[in-house]
């Protein structure tokens, strides 16, 4: 467990991976000390319960918001959500354990199941690939590797090349892996980043979770919104966060034209959506002339947030997710898919926690950049807000696109291609930035291969090891 705590103080804000470079040894160690896949599975269970349990302790914010109604469910949210991540590394941990012989093949072993099951994790009931081990490095220029073998591939080249640390022919590997990782990020950083002509403004209310349904307090915060876009000078386009207003901008055509008159220029935002068959979180592409010329709903939904697993029983037991203002769940839309609406470039809309899935990003025709709307007023002001932003700029960094970011309390910014940061406004502010959106790259090879590829690599070369050891076994 202390291994695992550890290992999570690299996640943001503590952006200190380095401490993994014991902490995996210190694993590995440890699992070739067991016997039985049962304590192989304790190995690697308490090592996530530990990881989780600090990685993913903002998890009780979204319980407090109505502390009075759904505050006595966040210690149970926590210990359940830690416990159940750490079930995947427990299975990595357990399958990884008959096949240990304390040789370098060992590390290999372990590097692979553990990859896998963080896959295993990114996509089983819905997914959840919050904190990666890579993203651990998103301060370093190993992040750069993402943009050739993706987080999972990343992952697995960091436990491999930590746990090779625990034999002396293994840190020369090892050396030669960080040298060569280390080395592509500096060369890939050191490449110049051109501005397009569109200058963006990212608007942030900074309205407060505990009322930004009052209804006291909608027109102050749709008014502040307002003001934001108008001042200054005029910029291209302008991005409010996700359900910036509780007003439906597609019913009605007086707000349209106020948030027209106010910016001059088209204004991407998040907003509510309804039709016959539900209600949706969408982001909508508002005109100079009051006309929505783009849309987007939302397609991988939170659970439990905005809709609950079983909403038919969940329904009877009056039962909805935190963020289901309407009750019934929301609907989800068709995505992922690209908006492309009159003078705005083409972008790839992403709306709040859509950031954090890598395979949600690839479609038939290629972006001019990534628009990313939310709402992290529900993270708290802790960790996840933080998170977040990291687990985003690991998306650009991905797609060799720029990355902008229009968060309600923050952190709203404009990221590179390269995923860093040009400028950003802090947690808790109220106001805006004008940022130059950069030229997107050519297509990464991770964009080229698609989502797969390194997966199905690892599991190719775990495989061949695995056979290899039992023929000598044998």
């Amino acid at each position: 467990m202390a291994a695992g705590l550890a290992l999570a103080l690299g996640q943001a804000p503590i952006n200190f991976p380095y401490l993994g470079l014991l902490a995996i040894p210190l694993l590995l160690s440890m699992l070739q000390g067991t016997s039985g896949l049962r304590s192989g599975f304790a190995t690697g269970w308490f090592a996530g319960l530990g990881y989780f349990g600090l990685s993913v302790s903002w998890i009780v914010e979204p319980f407090l918001v109505d502390i009075g109604r759904y505050g006595w469910m966040a210690p149970f949210a926590l210990i359940l959500m830690s416990a159940g991540l750490a079930l995947f590394w427990g299975l990595a941990f357990m399958s990884s354990q008959s096949w240990m012989r304390g040789k370098l093949s060992d590390a290999l072993v372990l590097a692979g199941f553990w990859a896998l099951a963080e896959v295993l994790r990114s996509i089983v009931f819905t997914g959840f690939p919050w904190a990666l081990l890579a993203y651990g490095w998103v301060e370093t220029p190993v992040i750069q590797l993402v943009s050739v073998i993706g987080p999972h591939g990343l992952g697995f080249l960091l436990v491999l090349a930590s746990g090779l640390l625990l034999w002396r022919k293994g840190v020369i590997i090892a050396m030669v892996l960080v040298i060569v990782t280390v080395g592509f990020g500096v060369v890939r950083l050191g490449q110049l980043v051109e501005n397009s002509a569109l200058t963006v403004r990212l608007v942030q209310p900074n309205a407060e979770q505990q009322l930004k349904w009052d209804p006291a307090f909608i027109p102050v915060f749709y008014q502040r919104l307002l003001d934001l876009s108008a001042a200054g000078p005029q910029p291209d386009v302008v991005i409010w966060p996700e359900v910036a207003i509780a007003y439906l901008p597609d019913e009605d055509p007086f707000v349209r034209a106020d948030i027209a008159a106010a910016a001059g220029v088209p204004v991407i935002l998040g907003a509510r959506r309804r039709d016959a068959t539900g209600v949706y979180n969408s982001l909508f592409v508002i005109d100079q002339n009051s006309d929505i010329s783009g849309q987007y709903d939302k397609h991988h939904l939170v659970p439990f947030g905005e809709y609950m697993p079983l909403q038919g029983l969940a329904n009877k037991l009056g039962l909805s997710g935190l963020a289901d203002i309407v009750g019934g769940g929301m609907s989800s839309g068709e995505g992922p898919v690209i908006v492309q609406a009159g003078t705005v470039p083409a972008f790839l809309p992403l709306i709040c926690y859509e950031a954090i899935f890598s395979r949600g990003l690839f479609t038939e025709n290629r972006p001019e950049w990534l628009v990313q709307i939310t709402n992290d007023a529900w993270f708290g002001k802790i960790s996840g807000p933080y998170q977040h932003l990291a687990q985003a700029r690991v998306r650009a960094v991905e797609q060799g696109l720029p990355l902008a970011r229009a968060a309600n309390t923050g952190i709203s910014a404009m990221v590179d291609p390269y995923g860093r940061i040009i400028d950003s406004l802090p947690l808790g502010d109220a106001g805006f930035i004008d940022a130059e959106l950069p030229q997107a790259l050519a297509p990464t090879f991770y964009v080229r291969s698609g989502y797969w590829l390194a997966i199905i690599l690892i599991a190719s070369l775990l495989a061949a090891q695995l056979a290899g050891l039992k023929w000598r076994r044998e």
